[in-house]
């Protein structure tokens, strides 16, 4: 069940994430709303939370955990190419989106293989 929930949230934060890039260009002024600027960071802790129970729960720790490294130092960089794409205009911000849609790919793809290294 948990990892129903988890999937859950991992497309609403993908959704989300590509719809707020969407409405920057389109009605930046939409994004001013209340609820647009707390849903995003409620959606991404309850995806954490789930994650971490999902760690805990399948005892992921007891063996080779090197790819759950990958998919934190991953996290960190889409959380921080995601804070710029929203700042920013112009070149770098539409680099910074595909640097971070990059690095949520390589998250999904480290968690159905569980191996950082897959493309080796």
């Amino acid at each position: 069940m948990i990892k129903i929930i988890h999937l859950t949230f991992i497309l609403l934060s993908i959704s989300s994430f590509i719809g707020r890039v969407i409405l920057s260009e389109t009605h930046p002024s939409i994004l001013k709303q209340k609820a647009l600027k707390i849903a995003p960071h409620v959606i991404d802790t309850l995806l954490l939370l789930s994650g971490i129970t999902l760690v805990f729960q399948g005892g992921w720790l007891s063996s080779d955990f090197g790819w759950i490294i990958a998919k934190i130092v991953a996290l960190i960089g889409y959380i921080s190419l995601g804070v710029i794409v929203m700042r920013k205009r112009g070149a770098i911000r539409w680099l910074a989106f595909l640097g971070a849609i990059a690095c949520f790919i390589y998250i999904g793809i480290v968690a159905v293989t569980k191996n950082a290294f897959f493309f080796i």
